[in-house]
Parts: structure tokens; C-alpha cells; sequence
């Protein structure tokens, strides 16, 4: 597998770890900007030499941006749009042929809830999302002639490095970690009663991009521990 990222001793340590868990796992990782055309286009091109093709691509890049929408600006909307639509074009179009040369090619793309369920303080990361769903679903119709499947996840909330610095954080010190997500949970009304685990959207993943989900294109399968209120 090959996987690109802006940090590189990010990169090294995932990679690191991959290699304790899967000794005979031919992993590359390789630093690149997706929003950078030329970077992607370099990383394509290295990873389709380095494994002689590519059946499945993964689109991971995404951060949110906080604010009200008397608090946002102009930047900030722009930034949403580029790195929820462009993080995902760059690789399309760079990874597209070697993928139309593959007899189980897949993408799919990590997106999240607001892409459906919008919050009031998250309004320009919520408008990028939904375009950013709406792009994934036309591709999906594109793409099928082509025999490429395209999906996408819609992550609820998950544990991840922020909701460890927030925890660290906190203002109760008496708090295990379980306790204070649980709190967060039942706070926003997570059926579940808590925040996702990593895994869990890494397993939706495997199922949408494999051929375990051969028969599936153009779906968004949600990953929120029942939190989605729309029908």
C-alpha cells in the first residue's frame, strides 16, 4: 500500500507501525500535498511504478473550520471548498489511469455527516462537504463506464489526536478517558453513547473500496453511531 501526507515524521511512524504489524507489506509513504496538482501527479507516477498499477484509491484529506457564518471569512471559505473538492480532484485525475487499467478499481472518499447534516457553527466546512458529496455521487456516474466504483463514507464523530489534546485538556482531571467521551456523546445525542473508534470507519472503508462491495457505487454509508437525523 502507498500513502502521502505533508508531515513527514508523521508518515515515518505510520509507516513504522505498519511494518511492526505487517512484516511482508510492501508499504510506501511518500510526502506530498494534495492540493499541490504537481506533487499529486509525482506520487501517482511513483507509486504506479514502485507496485506496477493501482486498484484502489483512498481520499483523506480534510480538516473542520469552527465558526459562525458572521465569523467566517472570505479565506477561510475558499480553503473549505479548495481542500474538500481539490484534495480529492488532484488525486482523481492523477491516479485515473492507471485505475481504468484495473479490473477491481475503486474510489472512495472520507467524508463526514455535515455532509447531509449540517451544524450552525461549522457552516463553510458543511457547504464544502455537501459539494464535496454531491461531486463523489456525479463521479460515481461518470466513472462506471470505465468499470471504477466510487463511494464515500460519512464520518459522525470519531476519537482521533484532537479529541485526545482536548482531553488532555479538560477541566476535570478526575475523568478517565471513557468517562469524558461518553459525556461528550451523550451531549450530542450519539445513540451509541459514544465517539467512534478508528477502526470503525477503517473497516467501512475496506468493505466500500474492495470487491466485497463489488455491486456498490454511488452510496454513502454512514459511520456515526446512529447520530444522523435526516431520513
Amino acid at each position: 500500500m502507498a500513502f502521502c501526507g505533508r508531515d513527514q515524521d508523521k508518515l515515518a511512524g505510520a509507516a513504522a507501525s505498519l511494518r511492526a504489524d505487517f512484516p511482508q507489506a510492501d508499504i510506501l509513504a511518500l510526502r506530498c500535498d494534495v492540493l499541490d496538482a504537481q506533487q499529486v501527479a509525482q506520487f501517482a507516477a511513483q507509486v504506479t511504478a514502485h507496485f506496477g498499477g493501482v486498484d484502489l484509491l483512498i481520499n483523506n484529506a480534510g480538516q473542520g473550520f469552527v465558526a459562525h457564518f458572521d465569523q467566517t471569512p472570505r479565506e477561510a471559505w475558499l480553503h473549505e471548498a479548495e481542500l474538500k473538492l481539490f484534495g480529492v480532484i488532484n488525486p482523481v485525475q492523477a491516479f485515473l489511469p492507471a485505475l481504468e487499467r484495473s479490473a477491481i478499481a475503486s474510489i472512495t472518499c472520507v467524508n463526514s455527516l455535515l455532509a447531509l447534516q449540517p451544524e450552525e457553527h461549522m457552516i463553510a466546512t458543511s457547504a464544502a462537504r455537501a459539494a464535496l458529496l454531491n461531486m463523489t455521487l456525479t463521479l460515481s456516474k461518470e466513472l462506471v463506464g470505465k468499470g471504477i466504483r466510487v463511494n464515500s463514507i460519512l464520518l459522525g464523530m470519531v476519537e482521533s489526536g484532537q479529541w485526545r489534546r482536548r482531553f488532555e485538556e479538560r477541566s476535570d482531571k478526575d475523568q478517565s478517558w471513557e468517562q469524558w467521551t461518553a459525556a461528550i456523546a451523550e451531549r450530542r445525542g450519539i445513540p451509541m453513547k459514544r465517539l467512534g473508534k478508528p477502526q470503525e470507519p477503517a473497516q467501512a472503508l475496506l468493505f466500500l473500496a474492495s470487491p466485497l462491495a463489488s455491486f456498490t457505487t454511488g452510496a454513502a454509508l454512514d459511520v456515526s453511531g446512529g447520530f444522523n437525523r435526516h431520513v
